[in-house]
């Protein structure tokens, strides 16, 4: 699955890779790891303002939830999207097709199991370019008070060769958007057919994948800090 991720970058590097702008106020700074389960602000691009960067919140909460303690339940379960079941689950299927948008990251963490033990890994590109997952939002409305929140969710794949090694319990990935079908992805024009042909594992020839140390999974530490990108050796994984 996809929940930890990184965008270790500065304002202007985004804003010239996607052609848009940051139009809402918080101070952009450089995103070492960010996890799902904190229900971050990231950066997004969604279909409806497609030349705009906004902040939304990781972990969907669909438009018909009634109060704040549905909101709170669903949006643990909406961190991802199974690209096979998106268009029949209820909380996907109204935003699958009218409500996408692309999330910005420069890489991704998941983890390795080998004889009983866990290793983190860190997943880039080759340069280590910015690139987008492709992401579904909605927006709800609190009933108490009016207040509209923007959430969004990840869609996840089968994985590739590469993440079938890393990601070797679950073999998922995150659907990695090549650039020249980013604004594809955001036309509102898109038949069913269309979308899914974007669902398919990304090119691990493009890809590299590193351990990373074990920062990363300690409980109370700071893990928004440049040394969760790291690379880290453990003699024990011999390849």
């Amino acid at each position: 699955m996809c929940y930890n991720i990184s965008l270790d970058q500065n304002r202007e590097s985004i804003e010239n890779r996607f052609n848009a702008k940051f139009v809402e106020p918080p101070v952009f700074r450089p995103i070492y790891h960010a996890s799902g389960f904190s229900f971050p602000l990231l950066p997004i691009i969604s279909n409806q303002e497609p030349d705009a960067i906004q902040f939304f919140q990781w972990g969907l909460i669909p438009q018909w939830v009634k109060n704040k303690k549905t909101a709170k339940s669903f949006r643990t379960k909406t961190l991802n999207a199974r690209s096979e079941t998106i268009f029949e689950k209820p909380s996907f299927k109204h935003s699958i097709r009218i409500k996408r948008c692309l999330v910005l990251v420069d890489g991704f963490f998941e983890w390795r199991h080998v004889e009983k033990k866990k290793y983190p890994y860190y997943i880039t590109l080759l340069e280590h370019d910015i690139f987008s997952l492709a992401g579904i939002w909605d927006a709800w409305t609190i009933p108490e008070n009016g207040e509209t929140i923007r959430t969004f969710s990840i869609i996840t794949t089968a994985a590739n060769t590469l993440m079938e090694k890393i990601h070797n319990t679950k073999k998922r990935m995150p659907v990695l958007i090549r650039r020249e079908r980013e604004r594809d992805w955001l036309k509102n024009e898109m038949t069913q057919d269309d979308i899914q042909s974007f669902f398919k594992p990304f090119d691990p020839e493009k890809m590299e994948a590193y351990p990373v140390s074990k920062l990363l999974s300690t409980r109370g530490a700071n893990t928004n800090t440049p040394e969760v990108m790291q690379r880290h050796e453990y003699p024990e994984l011999k390849d």
